[in-house]
């Protein structure tokens, strides 16, 4: 487990002060946001418990165009063109349209929180909302009129009732880290680890990310993980895990704006939380710039960005419907005939360019804001003021 290298005790004095914008959680999401609402003029104040690039919970891999278009191709660590897939008995190789990358998480959150040097950080624990609305923390509360959570699946700052895990719409997984090398992008069908799941293996420069997801949380992943490492010839060393959203929730709540694995909008039956929390965290910075530079109210805000998130509903459906299907087909005589399916060129074309337009690729590189004409914040309008 990583080493926890923030303030304690007596160290962590008071929060002091509110601010314009309030990001909680500093990670794939948070700093995205963060780093669209730069040269605003804005007071934006980012909270997270860990160190920004402390702590990675996941696989830390993406499609190599996502990182390049945001200007995070120096945190690349690998880059593979083909997916390696096996079910029992069988291996398929897939040619994908587009290239997937491991990257270094720590390495990819500096380069976004250089982009954000107007942004205020600190170390403290989100803890909920108070109820006169101010976030509350473990260094007192600070109040501000535009909220985001980015906490991730807990979904912190929400008022509703919390549903904990195995009750909750929520997979799992888990992985560990040994030194090693490899040249494939790996993943398992195969009920030999996980009944209703799936294993990957996925080599980064010297490390090899190796690991279990279950999309049925009561299921157990430390031993399928500790077997599918030992059969890869690997140390089962420095485990990390987490559960994994799979299923899009609101993105707007009693004021509050949720983003990345809080809304939900990591993709059902892949998993892959990184490139969505990118996507719907660039809508969210560039709705909040419009209400920072006086353009939109925040409840038009909240309006239009809640909409734009629940528009891909049907999307996120289909996607968990597929997961639903795949687990009932583990280790079947069908799942290896799709299997081998998929690996005909084109239509393994077909399949990956409709899945990466589930959250399309940004048209332009971005890496940084320009500030807002007039280098300063008006106050957040009212809704009357519309």
């Amino acid at each position: 487990m990583p080493t926890r290298a923030t303030a304690r005790g007596a160290d962590r004095t008071p929060l002091r002060g509110d601010c314009d914008v309030l990001v909680a959680g500093a990670s794939f999401a948070g700093l995205t946001v963060a780093r669209e609402l730069e040269g605003t003029g804005a007071r934006v104040l980012m909270l997270d418990r860990y160190e920004i690039g402390e702590r990675a919970t996941s696989a830390c891999a993406a499609p190599t165009v996502w990182l390049d278009r945001l200007g995070l191709g120096g945190s690349i660590a690998q880059t593979f063109e083909d997916l390696v897939v096996h079910v029992p008995g069988h291996s398929a190789r897939w040619r994908l349209p587009f290239t997937f990358s491991t990257f270094d998480y720590r390495a990819l959150c500096a380069i976004l929180r250089e982009g954000s040097p107007g942004t205020e950080f600190a170390t403290a624990t989100v803890t909920g909302m108070a109820p006169d609305g101010a976030v509350a923390t473990d260094r007192g509360e600070v109040r501000a009129p535009v909220v985001v959570d980015a906490l991730g699946w807990r979904r912190v700052l929400s008022r509703a009732a919390a549903i904990q895990p195995p009750q909750a719409r929520l997979s799992r997984g888990l992985e560990v880290h040994p030194r090693g090398h490899g040249r494939e992008l790996e993943i398992w069908l195969d009920p030999a680890y996980v009944r209703a799941g799936y294993s990957w293996s996925f080599p980064a420069a010297g490390e090899m990310r190796v690991g279990v997801g279950s999309f049925e949380p009561r299921d157990r992943v430390k031993e399928p993980t500790v077997a599918l490492a030992h059969g890869l010839g690997l140390d089962a060393s420095r485990f990390q895990g987490n559960w994994i959203p799979h299923q899009l929730r609101d993105a707007t709540a009693d004021g509050v704006f949720f983003v990345g694995d809080s809304a939900g909008h990591c993709l059902p039956l892949t998993a892959e939380g990184i490139r969505p929390a990118f996507y719907f965290a660039l809508a969210l910075g560039e709705t909040l710039r419009e209400v920072l530079t006086g353009h939109l109210t925040r409840e038009a805000a909240l309006a239009r960005y809640g909409a734009f998130s629940a528009a891909h509903r049907v999307k996120y459906a289909s996607l968990l419907g597929a997961q639903h299907l795949v687990g009932r087909l583990m280790g079947s005589a069908p799942m290896a005939g799709a299997v081998r399916t998929v690996s005909r060129p084109r239509l393994a074309r077909w399949i990956f360019e409709r899945y990466l337009a589930i959250t399309p690729v940004p048209a332009r590189r971005i890496t940084s804001r320009a500030p807002a004409a007039g280098g300063s914040m008006p106050m957040v309008r009212a809704a009357s003021s519309a």
